[in-house]
């Protein structure tokens, strides 16, 4: 008998602990819950901010070989602001990273017999349409989700993927993510570090790199800090249709499933590299490769840096224009100590 109510206590902590968070600083914490397929951000009260997912899913029809992406993305009121696999374009994913014209160059075995080396050219589609470079056997594997610090006012994650051709490791990402509620909407700041293990060439396109795909249900619009846009949509194979460079750009959608208003913005960061913008088909994407093609070698990563605020209702500009300034005074490197 003893044994038996020993092994019933074992069983029920361990039903206990399956649901509790997989890291957290205290009960009035944010915290870092291990999900289906990747780890939810949830604020100290249980509303779930997002949902990174690392495993991709088998069973919603994505074309992309790679997961590593943030969905759903959701509201304060608990609404839905992202999409996955729209039915026009079921390679896009929420909230994501990715290059779609670009290679690696490697070293040749036979360099060093020839001035100046020679090396090897990988092709490579990151973004996962195919179009103009392979999508297959390019693979973003996820290494770890940390939560480094959490409060009862944010919350600060890291994220480790590998980029992977042919199986073979060509990148290091590496970003980091806090997590903050501020009047009323949820902030998101994102900094990215991209370290090629060989030189990585991205070549000049009209879209690519980090993007928020939206909801696409219902009558939308795009705001730039001066209001309303009114620009015709850029077009895919002409870098010179994108929107101008602003500080941020918003999307607002209200729902046909509920009636209800929702909206995402992106707000750039003058430490990026010179951006325009290609914000079409529900989609935010301030292109760093739309001017000219962007060369990173290894030891000199690229960081790019992207504030996101998710929010109930239409556009809070005033709000959106503070955290803006906020956030372009924000210098600081996160990987620096690195």
């Amino acid at each position: 008998m003893r044994a038996l109510y020993l092994n019933l206590v074992i069983a029920g902590a361990l039903l206990v602990c399956l649901g509790r968070p997989v890291q957290a600083f205290g009960d009035q914490s944010y915290a870092l819950v291990q999900s289906h397929d990747g780890y939810e951000v949830k604020t100290p009260n249980g509303r779930i901010v997002f949902d990174y997912v690392t495993i991709k899913p088998t069973n919603i029809g994505l074309t992309s070989p790679s997961a590593a992406y943030f969905h759903p993305v959701e509201t304060p009121s608990g609404e839905t602001v992202t999409n996955v696999t729209p039915n026009d374009h079921p390679h896009h994913r929420g909230i994501f990273l990715g290059f779609l014209n670009s290679e690696f160059h490697t070293p040749n075995h036979e360099s060093t017999k020839v001035p100046g080396g020679l090396f090897d050219i990988h092709r490579a589609d990151f973004w996962a349409w195919g179009f103009f470079a392979p999508r297959e056997d390019r693979v973003m594997k996820n290494r770890d989700v940390q939560l480094l610090h959490a409060d009862s006012k944010h919350a600060a994650v890291e994220i480790h993927n590998d980029w992977l051709v042919e199986g073979k490791k060509m990148l290091e990402e590496t970003d980091h993510v806090d997590v903050s509620e501020r009047d009323g909407v949820y902030v998101i700041d994102l900094i990215y570090r991209i370290d090629p293990l060989y030189d990585y060439v991205i070549e000049q396109t009209a879209f690519g790199g980090f993007a928020v795909q939206g909801m696409k249900y219902g009558d939308s619009y795009y705001s730039a800090p001066w209001g309303k846009v009114t620009f015709p949509p850029p077009y895919y194979s002409n870098p010179e249709s994108d929107w101008p460079s602003e500080p941020w750009y918003d999307y607002t959608v209200r729902l046909n499933s509920d009636g209800k208003t929702v909206g995402i913005a992106v707000l750039d960061h003058p430490l990026n590299p010179p951006t325009r913008w290609h914000n079409t088909v529900w989609l935010l994407n301030p292109c760093i490769s739309s001017y000219r093609p962007v060369t990173i070698h290894p030891g000199a990563p690229l960081i790019l840096r992207y504030r996101v605020v998710v929010h109930d209702g239409p556009p809070p500009t005033k709000l959106l224009q503070q955290l803006s300034e906020e956030w372009e005074g924000m210098q600081g490197n996160p990987f620096a100590a690195q």
